[in-house]
């Protein structure tokens, strides 16, 4: 027997519809997600190219195109009557002050989001003018709250002292980036090795790397 065609669908999760769903006419015949980082870049003296620096991930985004007809099965009834179920999920809910929280499910796939932005296109209408087929791009932007970031693991620090060669084509900033992933902890290794002028390092000289939780009892 054959299975059903699991059916896509627009959890509203809080706000004035909280629990109710969107149920599309058509499932999308293909969707994009995009995940992406933010890097500063950061040019020491004498590379040739900068550091490229993690400061933060970015909310991924999920875009698709949602089609609705009502010409072929729905009693040719205006189409915006059922759009306007998708566009209401940006505008500012009442009860929240802003656009409610979603999930899109399909399936086994499901993302909490936010609907960043909409866009209709109306492409069949009838002889009065009445638009009965449309395409809906819809961008989902992630949406997180702080309380379930904050319980995600994080990234660990240095913990323990380490030694260094420094070779031909490392500098003291280099060493930094890519032992702390910052190049602005350079002073770190200087200090702990008593240098003034980082530029007069030589290859093959021997350096200490301290760990990070140094830096921060010295603050204390």
């Amino acid at each position: 027997m054959p299975q059903e065609l699991a059916k896509a669908r627009i959890h509203i999760l809080e706000g004035r519809g909280a629990g109710e769903s969107v149920e599309v006419l058509f499932n999308p015949a293909e969707y994009s997600h995009e995940v992406s980082n933010t890097f500063q870049a950061s040019a020491p003296p004498g590379l040739n190219n900068p550091i490229l620096q993690f400061v933060n991930g970015n909310s991924d985004t999920l875009t698709m195109d949602l089609y609705f007809d009502t010409y072929t099965d729905g009693g040719r009834k205006d189409v915006s009557k059922r759009t306007k179920q998708l566009v209401d999920l940006v505008r500012i809910d009442g009860e929240t002050h802003a656009p409610p929280r979603v999930e899109f499910h399909w399936g086994v796939f499901h993302f909490k989001a936010v609907i960043e932005k909409l866009s209709q296109k109306f492409t069949m209408f009838l002889s009065d003018g009445t638009p009965v087929r449309a395409t809906v791009n819809v961008a989902f932007k992630q949406f997180k709250p702080l309380a379930e970031q904050l319980s995600d693991p994080r990234r660990n620090s240095a913990d323990k002292t380490k030694r260094r060669v420094l070779t031909a084509d490392e500098t003291i900033w280099l060493l930094s980036h890519r032992e702390y992933d910052s190049v602005g902890e350079w002073r770190q290794i200087a200090r702990a090795n008593h240098i003034d002028d980082p530029r007069a390092i030589r290859p093959g000289t021997p350096l200490v790397v301290p760990p990070l939780e140094d830096k921060k009892r010295g603050r204390r």
